[in-house]
C-alpha cells in the first residue's frame, strides 16, 4: 500500500511507503490529511507519563515545504506499462483489447524515418499489427491509427505510475484529471 503525498499547494509529489509516511509525521512535516485512515504505528512508552507514542497514517497527505521545480514543466517518463495503461491495452491498429504481455510499443513514426520514442509518437500495438506494420508509417502501411497519442497531465501520471490505489486516492486524483483523458470511464 502507497501513500499519496502531496505539496502544501495540493500537488502530487510522490507515491510513498507507509514508513516514509510514518517518518513525515514524526518530522511534523504533514500539514493536512485525506481520505481515509490507512494504518496506526504504536511507538514507545514516554518514560515520565507512561503514553505510548501513536502515530495514525491517511492515504493522502499534504506535506509541508515548496516543490522547487514546477510539476506542470515535468514530462511524465515514457514506460510500457503506463503507455498500455493510457490506451486501456487496447491496440491503435486493430482495435482489440489484449493482455499486456501480448502488446508492444509501436512507434508511428519508425526510428528508420528519424522517429523519436516519445509518447505522441508512440501507441498501443497487438504484434501481429506491429510486425504488419513494420518500418512504415501508418499511410505508407495503409493501417490508420483509431486513436492519437497524447502527453498525460501530472495526475494522469500519477494514475498510470500506481497499480493499486486507494479509492480516496483515485476520487482526488480523478477530479484533477483532464475531461479529455482516456482514463475517463
Amino acid at each position: 500500500m502507497k501513500v499519496l503525498k502531496l505539496s502544501a499547494q495540493g500537488l502530487p509529489q510522490s507515491w510513498i511507503s507507509l514508513e516514509q509516511a510514518v517518518t513525515h509525521y514524526a518530522a511534523d512535516e504533514v500539514r493536512w490529511e485525506l481520505g481515509a485512515r490507512v494504518a496506526v504505528f504504536r511507538g514507545g512508552h514516554n518514560a515520565l507519563t507512561g503514553q505510548q507514542s501513536i502515530i495514525h497514517v491517511n492515504s493522502i497527505i499534504g506535506t509541508r515545504g515548496v516543490p522547487n521545480i514546477n510539476p506542470f514543466n515535468l514530462k511524465p517518463g515514457l514506460t510500457n506499462g503506463k503507455l498500455f495503461a493510457r490506451d486501456r491495452n487496447i491496440c491503435a491498429y486493430c482495435g482489440n483489447l489484449f493482455h499486456e504481455e501480448t502488446l508492444t510499443r509501436e512507434h508511428i513514426i519508425p526510428f528508420a524515418q528519424n522517429g523519436q520514442d516519445n509518447w505522441m509518437n508512440v501507441v498501443t500495438a497487438c504484434r501481429p499489427c506491429n510486425h504488419r506494420k513494420s518500418h512504415r508509417t501508418p499511410e505508407q502501411a495503409h493501417m490508420p491509427l483509431l486513436y492519437t497519442p497524447y502527453v498525460p497531465s501530472l495526475w494522469e501520471d500519477f494514475i498510470l505510475r500506481n497499480r493499486r490505489i486507494l479509492v480516496d486516492q483515485m476520487e482526488f486524483l480523478m477530479a484533477h484529471v483532464p475531461k479529455s483523458s482516456r482514463l475517463i470511464l
